[in-house]
């Protein structure tokens, strides 16, 4: 392997760290090992709370990111129904409660056909993205705030695979295109319920061709890179 021309690493990114966390630790481990600083960037981040695939390119394949970045992803959700938070998943506390007794199964599968297709669709205000320079986010923990325009997307497929109407809990399996924000859907589906929802896990389970189980943990990256011939 040759970091320096390139490779493509697949890191199951853990919870509660950021997709730059995760980077910033595969490469010091590259760092260390090759003796000089490895170029790392990534293909799209994760949200701390999220776990799954994140792609990492490493040098000249840094120059292939935004090519990664348009493949198709696979998430798996799962959503509390009947309430609300600001971040739309348990990074922030439920701020408001709604009725769910009306919501049933035959109702949520209605309901989430809505959403394949092309839609528009509004990003949260605590994400990552630019407001005239800055980070929606960052505004949002300073008691700014911020409004951020609804973008197109593309969902190609929603499937339910598990409701618990006793916690009133649905795990849901999607697979959407570049921009689309599983808290934003989460947020969405709860509204269109006629009630709220939002995130209590998300896992990316695939990226293009990659899943889930062709990538390191950060427990098995090191015995990995040890087996590895590697020059450069």
């Amino acid at each position: 392997m040759n970091f320096r021309e390139g490779e493509i690493l697949y890191i199951d990114k853990p919870y509660r760290m950021s997709s730059f966390g995760a980077l910033a630790h595969i490469r010091y481990v590259l760092t260390k090992r090759m003796g000089y600083k490895v170029k790392v960037g990534h293909a799209g981040t994760l949200d701390p709370l999220a776990t799954g695939v994140l792609i990492l390119c490493t040098g000249g394949a840094t120059k292939r990111i935004e090519e990664l970045q348009r493949h198709t992803k696979e998430y798996v959700a799962t959503l509390q129904l009947g309430a609300t938070t600001a971040s739309f998943d348990m990074e922030h506390p439920v701020d408001a409660t709604y009725p769910t007794e009306h919501i049933t199964r035959e109702k949520l599968e209605e309901v989430l056909t809505r959403f394949v297709g092309d839609i528009e669709q509004v990003p949260p205000a605590y994400s990552a993205c630019n407001v005239n320079g800055k980070r929606a986010y960052t505004l949002m923990r300073k008691g700014r705030e911020v409004k951020l325009e609804a973008k197109p997307i593309h969902i190609d497929e929603i499937e339910l695979q598990d409701f618990d109407t006793e916690k009133m809990q649905a795990t849901i399996r999607v697979v959407c295109g570049k921009g689309t924000y599983i808290r934003s859907l989460a947020r969405d589906i709860g509204e269109t319920l006629g009630s709220g929802a939002y995130l209590t896990s998300l896992r990316r389970t695939r990226v293009g061709d990659a899943t889930i189980d062709m990538c390191h943990t950060f427990d098995t990256f090191e015995p990995w890179l040890d087996q590895q011939t590697l020059e450069g």
